[in-house]
């Protein structure tokens, strides 16, 4: 293995410039993990061989649990919302709705999240509003 050939010093310092080693302790830090995140930090200074290692293992591990966390999140967050069913753009009728179809798909972009801005429906019953509003919000 390279631990075995390679002089301490000079392993400390490839595993402190190893963007891959770097990016394990981000990911530790961006899912809270503050104390395994030391640790790596640790592992990192004294240039521990089965750190090394065990870094490409330790990251695919860690993307799994990012992603997984941004998938409960969302879901929550749907939940929470109470949505009364799932709908998109593609069911929706522009032909017998007065709805500007164009402005609704720029809406669908979400590019007004982005700027911060509010989003008011209005019209009279059964003119689409619920259905417009759940399919942006989707």
């Amino acid at each position: 293995m390279w631990h075995d050939t390679i002089p301490c010093a000079e392993r400390i310092f490839a595993l402190r410039h190893d963007p891959a080693s770097a990016a394990v302790v981000v990911m530790l830090r961006g899912l809270k993990m503050y104390g395994m995140a030391q640790a790596a930090d640790d592992l990192i200074e004294q240039g521990a061989p089965a750190f090394g290692t065990a870094v490409p293992i330790l990251s695919q591990l860690l993307k799994a649990e990012v992603a997984e966390r941004e998938v409960r999140s969302i879901a929550y967050q749907m939940k929470a919302a109470r949505f009364p069913a799932y709908v998109d753009l593609a069911t929706f009728d522009f032909a017998s709705s007065e709805a500007n179809e164009a402005m609704i798909r720029q809406l669908h972009r979400g590019e007004f999240i982005d700027g911060a801005h509010n989003v008011v429906l209005i019209g009279g019953p059964s003119t689409g509003k619920t259905h417009i509003a759940t399919a942006l919000g989707d």
